[in-house]
């Protein structure tokens, strides 16, 4: 795999600053020191702070394309897909407690700062929406299945807001068996269209 260009490297190390210190919170100066490059270098590929978070929404939207590909490809079937993004809650703990979801984190803080961008954040919610009430409607759950997926990803936001505040891997666990056993439960959705 060819070496990631400097704008990749701009992006790369921008998305991991928003996550980490928050996008507000960061410099182009920041984001200059974590590439190794200088500001003026920095320009040539990105004018204003607002075109690297596009970039870096870009790059979100893509990972979380390609993870949902992902597990399409390799779950047996939609019960163990949705588990996998039940599971991303333990795989991601030690982030997860420490400076929340990624998506979740983004959206809240563009929401405050009633940014133009919070829209197309939030789209990264959309594709989970969607994935997940695919998977929901293979189960058989008809037309509940969006309001099954938008209570899982809203479960799933609590315990990531819970685990930062806490910062309790035995929580997360927990949270996630219960989540587990709620949907080891789903085999009657589809008696009750």
């Amino acid at each position: 795999m060819p070496a990631p260009s400097t704008r990749e490297l701009i992006v790369e190390k921008a998305d991991a600053l928003f996550y980490e210190g928050g996008f507000e919170a960061t410099s182009f100066a920041d984001i200059a020191a974590a590439v190794g490059i200088s500001r003026g270098n920095f320009y040539h590929h990105f004018k204003t702070k607002d075109d690297i978070l596009d970039a870096v929404i870009v790059r979100r939207m893509e990972c979380t394309r390609a993870m949902l590909d992902g597990w399409e490809a390799d779950g047996d079937g939609p019960r163990e897909r949705i588990l996998s993004f039940v599971h991303m809650l333990i795989a991601n703990q030690a982030k997860i407690m420490a400076f929340g979801c990624p998506v979740g984190t983004l959206c809240s803080e563009l929401a405050k700062l009633d940014h133009a961008a919070q829209d197309r954040a939030s789209d990264i919610f959309g594709l989970f929406r969607d994935w997940l009430a695919g998977q929901f409607q293979a189960l058989g759950a008809g037309d509940r299945a969006e309001a099954l997926a938008l209570q899982l990803l809203s479960r799933s936001q609590g315990v990531a807001v819970m685990a930062t505040a806490f910062r309790d891997e035995t929580f997360i666990r927990s949270e996630v068996a219960g989540i587990e056993h709620w949907l080891a439960t789903l085999p009657d959705i589809s008696s009750s269209n």
